[in-house]
């Protein structure tokens, strides 16, 4: 069956999640080009981000705050969004902001953060479609490696690891709005094509709940 043409699209608010390195901008953007949808991208420029990845005391705190007030503003524009006329496609969801506060974050700043969270949340605009993407931790790290962003050569694969696994729980518990899991050691979709039609029939059909998707193999 064919991907469907832009106008066809059933979705209108999709988010791309999964760890770091996994893929999420990247497929962000070949689905915006492909189906003229609006790209909502996370700000990667937070100003924390460095000392926390170099284990400075307090950056933990202040990188996650930071993070999400940062993913409020952008989820508020979201809304803001004529969802009739627009397809809008982000590469994370605000619900993902608790995996990494969870992770990294001691139980006083929990409680605050906790607090903050919840206000903020309630006003959040809910996805039609969230595609999980899934990949081990080498190969998050070499595709880390290869995209070469400089404040991300301090991440430990010990890090890496734990969030990898907090995301597979997070996920596992997920009820929100549908949940499409794909698996995506074995596929290459910024490289293949194939991969990438394969990838949008499992996005663009219709169902209920989690469905998984594991590639049998990649396609050139």
């Amino acid at each position: 069956m064919p991907a469907p043409t832009p106008k066809e699209f059933p979705l209108r608010h999709i988010a791309i999640e999964g760890p770091i390195g996994v893929g999420k901008t990247s497929l962000v953007g070949l689905l915006a080009k492909r189906f003229s949808g609006t790209q909502i991208l996370e700000d990667v420029t937070n100003p924390f981000l460095a000392d926390f990845y170099a284990g400075k005391k307090g950056a933990a705190f202040q990188t996650q705050i930071y993070f999400l007030l940062s993913r409020y503003r952008q989820q508020q524009e979201i809304a803001q969004i004529d969802l009739f006329r627009n397809l809008v496609i982000a590469d994370y969801t605000f619900a993902k902001d608790k995996i990494f506060a969870y992770l990294t974050l001691n139980d006083a700043e929990i409680a605050l953060y906790d607090k903050l969270y919840a206000t903020l949340a309630a006003s959040v605009p809910r996805p039609d479609l969230v595609v999980h993407l899934t990949a081990s931790v080498e190969t998050c790290l070499s595709r880390i490696r290869k995209r070469g962003r400089a404040y991300e050569k301090a991440i430990a694969p010990e890090y890496l690891k734990s969030l990898v696994e907090a995301y597979n729980y997070f996920f596992y518990h997920f009820r929100d709005c549908p949940l499409l899991v794909v698996e995506t050691n074995e596929i290459d979709f910024v490289e293949r094509k194939g991969d990438l039609e394969d990838l949008i029939a499992q996005i663009t059909r219709p169902f209920r709940g989690t469905q998984i998707y594991v590639p049998r193999g990649s396609k050139k």
